[in-house]
This record gives structure tokens, sequence and C-alpha cells, in this order.
């Protein structure tokens, strides 16, 4: 481990979004079996906490067809905390069916993107989620709540940061134990998530916040470092820089979680991971999408990795 940057905290939270909201875009499909094989390098790596995939309609996100199936190869892992996103009544009904841990429950921020993403009105969204609520209270399983573009939005542009209160706030209401604000759109700066973790304190309550960051404008890690000065210990992420929201131009990947990994644990952060056994996790990923990942720790090997000496030419003249 690295040394420890003063005022941040000793540990950190993952969760792995990467079964989900990284193969969520891939345009041909991923089998079941590739997707448990890739979940499983992720439990082999250390990693406990996983948004498995989604309860959607196949024809708006078709690589989540086999969402049930996924789950049930994990189903007796008690080790491993297990959520699905699920955006109506019917998501969950499949979702607590299927044996989920917790249920996602994702609105955004802004009115033209949840239009766009789930074709309802953020109003509609929230009652839809008071149905959804009384739903889990009755089954036991726990509800954690998103809010989308909570860092601008690539159709309005600024979100205030009251639309962004007033949803935890109601997320709170609903009896949401954790929330995440999504950057779906990679519009964080470090400045935004200082003002929006100030901000949120007065009303979570003892909800916990989670940070999601993408890296389409490359300081997705920056911003991380920015939610570690504020104490913040959930992030999520998603192996090897995959995924990218599908109802927004020019999306690109998450932060990666090897890449996260590593800036934590050079910190002075302990994530409870095995930095190694990501990278592999982060080949099997590219192996299994086809293409190279944006991931760079993937590439680079950890800090102290050493090369032979021969293996490298001499500069000549």
């Amino acid at each position: 481990m690295g040394a420890i940057v003063a005022g941040f905290p000793d540990h950190a939270v993952l969760t792995e979004v990467g079964p989900r909201d990284g193969l969520q875009s891939e345009p041909v499909f991923v089998p079941t079996q590739k997707k448990i094989e890739l979940i499983q390098a992720l439990l082999d790596a250390g990693l406990r906490r996983f948004e498995v995939t989604s309860f959607v309609s196949p024809k708006a996100v078709p690589q989540m067809r086999d969402a049930a199936e996924v789950l049930a190869a994990f189903r007796d892992r008690k080790d491993a905390h297990l959520t699905a996103l699920v955006p109506n009544m019917r998501g969950a009904e499949a979702a607590i069916e299927a044996g989920v841990d917790a249920m996602v429950l994702f609105a955004s921020a802004s009115e033209s993107h949840n239009l766009k993403n789930v074709n309802r009105s953020r109003a509609d969204s929230l009652k839809g989620f008071a149905e959804v609520a009384r739903l889990a209270e009755g089954s036991g399983v726990r509800l954690q709540g998103a809010i989308a573009t909570a860092f601008g939005c690539p159709f309005e542009g600024e979100v205030d940061v009251s639309a962004v209160v007033d949803q935890a706030r109601a997320y709170v209401d609903l009896g949401m134990d954790h929330i995440t604000l999504g950057d779906t759109t990679g519009m964080a700066t470090p400045a935004l998530v200082v003002d929006r973790v100030q901000a949120l304190r007065p009303v979570l309550g003892d909800s916990t916040l989670a940070l999601h960051f993408h890296n389409t404008r490359g300081v997705g890690l920056a911003c991380v470092y920015a939610g570690l000065s504020q104490g913040v210990t959930y992030y999520e992420s998603s192996i090897g820089g995959l995924g990218g929201c599908p109802f927004v131009p020019r999306a690109t990947g998450n932060v990666a979680t090897e890449d996260l990994a590593y800036l934590l644990t050079e910190s002075g952060v302990e994530t409870g991971t095995d930095l190694d056994r990501l990278i592999r996790a982060a080949q099997l990923a590219e192996r299994i999408v086809g293409r190279e990942l944006p991931g760079q720790v993937m590439k680079a090997g950890p800090r102290l990795k050493t090369a032979p000496m021969d293996s490298v030419r001499t500069a000549n003249g």
C-alpha cells in the first residue's frame, strides 16, 4: 500500500458495475456463461459488491435479457452483495423472484434525460418508485437509489444542485439507505463533486452516499480524489473501463475498476482487492468483448512492475 494521504479515509468500498453498466451497450450479445465467468473472476479478485444486471425490457436493452440466469449462478454466494437495476414494478417483481439482495431504482436529475432514458417524466418515475418501495418492504429486499446526470445533462447542460438534493430527499423518504450520484455523461469535475457532496449531507441522514464516474473527459479519477477529500468511501466502477449510457450521445466508459483500485491503494486507502487479479479480469473482459478497452493499469501493470534490462534496446549514439 502507498503512503496514506492526509485527510483521506483508510478504506473504500468498491461496487463493480461492469456486468450491467459495462456490458449493456455492447452491440453483440455476450453469452450468459461469459458474463458468469467474468463475475467469478471479479469475485476471485476480492470484489464483493456487484450491480449484476438490470431487469429492463429486452427490446430496450437486449444485452440484459438473461438477467435471471446470471443472478441464479451466484444466489448461493453469501459473501457477495448482488444488486440489479429496475425501472418499474414489472422489473422489481422479476428482480425479487430472481433473488437480488437489493434493487437499484434510478431516475435522472434532468427532465430531458429521464424522458430519453426511461420514457417517463421525473415525477412519474418517483410515483412509480413509491409502488416499488411498498413491494420491497413486503419482500425484505432493500432499496437503493441512483441519481443519473447528477453533474450535468447532455441535452440541458448544467443541472442545478437543488434538483439533485430534491431527488435525494425523495429517495430517503422512500426508505433508500444507499444513494449513488451518477456521472452518466462524464460531465463531473472535482469542484462539482465537492459542491454536490456538501449539499447532500444535510438530507442524507443515515443513508450512505456513493459516487459513480465516467472518464469521458479524462478526469474520472480526479473526481474520485475530490470525493475522498470529502470522506466518501463508496465508489462504483467498471472493469477495464467498460460501458457508457446507450441514451447519451458520445458516451464513453466508466472509470476502470483496476485503475480505481490502483489509485486508492497507492493513496493508502484499503479496498480488499488483488490488483494482479483485477488486471487479469480486465484482460478477460477485453477478450469477451473482442476489442481494446480504455483501462490504463491493465496495460502498464502495477507501479513497481519491473522488466529485465535486455528487454529494452540501449540508446545508440
